[in-house]
């Protein structure tokens, strides 16, 4: 297996990741990239956290699963907001992620990027077509590209923290 990426794609309307997740899948169809598992984080200006949804993945189940969108985006949208005692609490998730080559600048580049008004399009992906990718999503005009590629160790260690969640 082609090791896999994890990307994610912001847009600066919260309309425009699930817009581009229609083309994803259109792209899967094509054998031009394979989608492993996917979720769209949706933020209306004046609400005070996102919307997020788990994406329909191309290979059948979701390579992740619900746990790992949903710790993911509790850590990068929600712990902030809790304080330090969740915070704390957090911080051996947070290390399980790193050794997975999810750090702490990656969190907080999308947290910082991902804001009320926008959207983002998370998407762990192989076997992508780059330049087709590309092409067909600047249609979309995502304002941002942030991403880590993950070996098939990582995305092994990574499926293994969230297997018994």
């Amino acid at each position: 297996m082609a090791q896999a990426t994890l990307t994610v794609w912001k847009f600066d309307s919260p309309s425009g990741a699930d817009e581009a997740a229609r083309t994803l899948q259109q792209l899967a169809k094509q054998n031009v990239i394979t989608v492993l598992d996917s979720a769209t984080v949706s933020w209306e200006q004046g609400r005070k956290k996102p919307k997020t949804h788990q994406g329909t993945p191309t290979t059948g189940v979701g390579a992740l699963g619900g746990a790992f969108w949903g710790m993911l985006f509790g850590l990068i949208f929600f712990v902030p907001l809790l304080g330090a005692a969740v915070g704390a609490a957090t911080g051996a998730l947070a290390g399980s992620l790193s050794d997975v080559g999810i750090d702490d600048g990656f969190i907080n580049k999308v947290r910082d990027q991902v804001t009320p008004g926008t959207s983002a399009l998370f998407v762990m992906t192989s076997d992508a077509v780059i330049d087709k990718v590309k092409d067909a999503f600047a249609s979309h005009q995502p304002s941002d590209l942030i991403f880590t590629h993950l070996s098939e160790d990582q995305e092994q260690a990574l499926r293994q923290v969230f297997a018994d969640a």
